[in-house]
C-alpha cells in the first residue's frame, strides 16, 4: 500500500491555511505519497467514520491561493477518556499513515504531541510536524518572525480601518474599533498604526498599572479632548480585544459582560461585540462630562480571518509547507516547522519555547518599550499631556485625570 500523510487544521482560520495545506500536498504528492485531508480537526481522530478528502494535485492547486480552509477546522480538544475509548487507530493503520501534519496555534500543537505519544504507546510510531498559525502574531517564534496569516489579516483590517477613519472625517464623529488579539495587541496596534488612529489601546500598555474599564475609557476621552484642542472634531480609537482577558473578575462582573467559554477555557469573545460595549461605556463617560460626542462601534474580527492571503503569506506559507517535507525527510518529528527571513528551514521544538513549569507556550507580546512602538505612540497618537491642562480645562474639570502617561502610570 502507498504510504500516506494526514493533514488536519485546528483552531480558528487564518489567511494562508489553504496555502499551507496545498503546498504540503504538492510536495508529498511529488514524492509519491498519498495525501489525506482530515476534516473537523482532532474530532476526526475520535470518530469511527471520519470525514476525509483525498488531496490530489488539482485539488491542492485549486485551493492554495484561496482564503479560508478547504479542510474543515475544529476547536475540539480531546480528553483522556477520548484517547482511552474513542481513538481511531484503524484510520492510521488502514491508510498506512506515516506523518500527521497539524496546522494551528499552540493548543493544536500541544494536542499533536499527545496524539504522537499515544500512537507510539500503541506501537504505531508516527511522525508529527506542526505548522504554527495565528492572526494574533503571538507565538514566540525566533527573531520576531511573524506567524502566518498576521500580515494578511492586518492588510485587510487596514482597508476597513481606513474606510472607518474616512467616515469619521466625513461625518465629524468618532468610531470605537475593536480588533482580534486574545493575548497580545499585535493586530490592533498594527492596524491602528497603519491607519494613523489617534488612540490605540492594547493590554501591553498597562504593564505598570492594572487594566480597568475606567482607564480604557479615559484614554479614549483623552484623545477626543486633545483633538478638540487641536480643532479636530473627528477620530477613531482602536482597542484590542485582549484587554478583556486582563480585566479582573470584579471588573468583568461590573461591566455586565457575560462570557461563554470554548473547549480550551478561553472566553468566546466572538459572541459579543467588544466595540459595542466600549462604545456604550465611553458614551456614558462622555455624557457625564457634558461632552457632546457620540461614538460608533465597529468590530474587526471574522472579516479578516478568511481573507485571501497577500503575496507575503502565499510565499511564506509555501515555504512552511515545503519545509514540512524537508524536516520529515530528515527524520525530524515532534516539532513545529520554522522558516526564517532568509527562507532557511529548521525545527522548533515546543520544549524550547514552552514554560518549564506550566508547559504552556507563553504569548509573544508587543514590545511596548521598543523604539518602533514609541515612534507611533509619540508621533501618531493624540492625548492629553501636562502642556494641555490649561486649554483642556475648557472641556474637563480635572484634565490631569485624563493625562495619557498618568493613566498608564508611565
Amino acid at each position: 500500500m502507498k504510504e500516506s500523510i494526514a493533514i488536519l487544521t485546528g483552531g480558528g482560520p487564518a489567511p494562508g491555511m489553504n496555502t499551507v495545506v496545498g503546498s504540503v500536498a504538492k510536495v508529498f504528492l511529488k514524492h509519491g505519497y498519498r495525501v489525506i485531508g482530515l476534516h473537523e480537526g482532532y474530532s476526526g481522530l475520535f470518530n469511527p467514520n471520519p470525514r476525509t478528502v483525498d488531496i490530489d494535485f488539482a485539488y491542492a492547486d485549486d485551493i492554495f491561493n484561496r482564503g479560508g480552509s478547504a479542510v474543515i477546522m475544529s476547536r475540539f480538544k480531546p480528553k483522556d477518556i477520548d484517547f482511552a475509548e474513542h481513538f481511531n487507530l484503524k484510520f492510521f493503520t488502514d491508510n498506512h499513515i506515516k506523518l500527521l501534519v497539524t496546522v494551528g496555534g499552540d493548543d493544536t500543537a500541544s494536542t499533536a504531541n499527545r496524539v504522537a505519544k499515544f500512537l507510539a504507546e500503541k506501537n504505531y510510531p508516527i511522525a508529527n510536524i506542526h505548522v504554527p498559525k495565528t492572526i494574533d502574531n503571538d507565538l514566540p517564534l525566533p527573531d520576531a518572525t511573524p506567524t502566518f496569516g498576521y500580515h494578511s489579516a492586518k492588510a485587510q483590517g487596514t482597508i476597513t480601518g481606513s474606510i472607518i477613519y474616512e467616515d469619521a472625517r466625513t461625518s465629524e464623529n468618532w468610531f470605537v474599533v475593536a480588533a482580534m488579539g486574545r493575548s497580545a495587541g499585535h493586530l490592533a496596534f498594527g492596524i491602528g498604526a497603519a491607519c494613523h488612529y489617534p488612540m490605540i489601546v492594547i493590554p501591553e500598555m498597562f504593564h505598570k498599572t492594572e487594566i480597568t474599564i475606567d482607564k480604557i475609557c479615559k484614554l479614549v476621552v483623552s484623545s477626543i479632548v486633545k483633538r478638540k484642542v487641536m480643532g479636530v472634531n473627528h477620530g477613531a480609537a482602536m482597542i484590542s480585544e485582549g484587554v478583556f482577558h486582563s480585566l479582573s473578575d470584579a471588573e468583568v462582573k461590573n461591566s455586565g459582560i457575560h462570557f461563554s467559554y470554548d473547549d480550551h477555557g478561553h472566553p468566546e469573545l466572538g459572541k459579543i461585540s467588544k466595540a459595542h460595549i466600549f462604545s456604550q461605556l465611553i458614551d456614558n463617560m462622555l455624557g457625564k462630562l457634558g461632552l457632546k460626542v457620540k461614538t460608533r462601534p465597529v468590530e474587526i474580527g471574522y472579516d479578516v480571518r478568511c481573507y485571501t492571503p497577500i503575496a507575503f503569506d502565499r510565499v511564506y506559507c509555501s515555504l512552511l509547507g515545503f519545509g514540512v517535507y524537508k524536516l520529515f525527510s530528515e527524520g525530524v518529528t515532534g516539532c513545529m516547522v520554522y522558516v526564517n527571513a532568509k527562507g532557511d528551514v529548521a525545527p522548533l521544538y515546543l520544549k524550547d519555547i514552552q514554560d518549564t513549569v506550566t508547559g504552556k507556550i507563553p504569548p509573544r507580546l508587543v514590545d511596548i518599550n521598543s523604539q518602533r512602538v514609541h515612534s507611533i505612540i509619540d508621533n501618531v497618537m493624540h492625548y492629553i499631556t501636562p502642556a494641555d491642562y490649561e486649554v483642556a480645562g475648557k472641556y474637563l474639570q480635572n484634565p490631569e485625570e485624563y493625562d495619557f502617561c498618568k493613566i498608564l502610570n508611565w
